[in-house]
């Protein structure tokens, strides 16, 4: 190769230069916008034939859809005595049986399911789902994440893994009975993967908990740097989330959005937001996250804070500084 003395390139015609402040946070100059607070009805389930709804916010995203977060899309599934078959480029899919029972063919196995299991699905991991009567399956996986980078699923990275209802109920029961778990603001069983002993996730990219919000308790606020994206899997009337900004002088959240919850229904609960459970019902309560924590976690983002009383003020989250 010869070198030609002085020769320069010129800036390519793409290329554009910013001061820092006017690019430092795009979301308080209006450049990208902001996760809304947003339910899905549970009314999807209770329709007629086989069908499935993306959750899709891909407007309000101002993304390629169908996608409900930046690296999440979420989906129902209704089964109505047929099959319906399942595939999204992505490295990670996961099932909650919300109703009824079923079998999954996927990945060379068969899952035989029934209300409350769980499943997760590699990367190409095409599903049938079939139902003798009728189902609701909740699937949530991170094809966004993968169209916003520009890449397709390469290899699976771990194996299907199946998560009986039974089983997890006795772990969140035995966690409940724990005095040590009574007494924790957040009364929980966390689906891991042994493929994934750093994160302790569903997955690498995706955290899924079950959590138990007992009859007359409130889970004080936290927060995180992941989506969530909620699933309400039983409860009565009474049973709510504050999400919001600021804590008050006792912990709480300040002049917070309100989401009431609904079995079968699924909200939106933007990172980095501070969000608050409360039980005012006369019976238990359970709530099934799916987060991108997984990708967080490994990414060492994740950043989880909890208030506590007398906050006097501190823990505020600034979203115009």
């Amino acid at each position: 190769m010869t070198l030609t003395p002085g020769a320069t390139t010129a800036t390519s015609p793409q290329a554009q230069f910013f001061d820092y402040g006017s690019a430092a946070n795009p979301l308080q100059k209006g450049l990208i916008s902001r996760i809304p607070y947003y339910s899905f009805s549970a009314s999807f389930f209770d329709g007629e034939g086989t069908a499935l709804q993306p959750l899709d916010l891909s407007t309000q995203l101002g993304c390629e859809g169908p996608a409900t977060g930046p690296s999440l899309c979420g989906n129902f599934i209704r089964l109505d005595q047929g099959s319906l078959r399942t595939n999204a480029d992505a490295t990670s899919q996961l099932f909650f049986v919300a109703r009824g029972e079923g079998r999954t063919e996927a990945c060379g196995q068969t899952f035989h399911w029934s209300e409350g299991d769980t499943f997760v699905l590699p990367a190409g991991g095409e599903a049938v789902h079939s139902s003798n009567g009728k189902a609701g399956l909740y699937w949530v996986h991170d094809a966004p994440l993968l169209r916003y980078l520009g890449v397709s699923t390469v290899k699976p990275v771990f194996e299907p893994c199946f998560y009986s209802h039974r089983d997890a109920r006795a772990e969140l029961e035995a966690i409940a009975n724990n005095p040590r778990g009574a007494n924790a603001n957040r009364v929980s069983v966390l689906l891991g993967n042994n493929a994934f002993p750093q994160t302790r996730t569903v997955t690498h990219t995706l955290w899924a908990m079950l959590g138990i919000l007992p009859a007359g308790q409130v889970q004080r606020p936290h927060r995180h740097q992941s989506i969530a994206l909620d699933f309400a899997v039983a409860c009565q009337p009474g049973c709510y989330t504050i999400i919001g900004t600021e804590l008050d002088d006792n912990g709480m959240i300040r002049n917070g959005h309100r989401e009431d919850w609904v079995a079968g229904a699924a909200f939106v609960t933007p990172p980095g937001y501070w969000h608050s459970h409360h039980n005012e019902s006369g019976a238990d309560a359970y709530v099934l996250p799916i987060q991108d924590a997984g990708l967080h976690t490994y990414l060492r983002t994740l950043d989880i804070a909890f208030s506590r009383s007398g906050n006097s003020g501190k823990g505020t989250l600034s979203l115009n500084p």
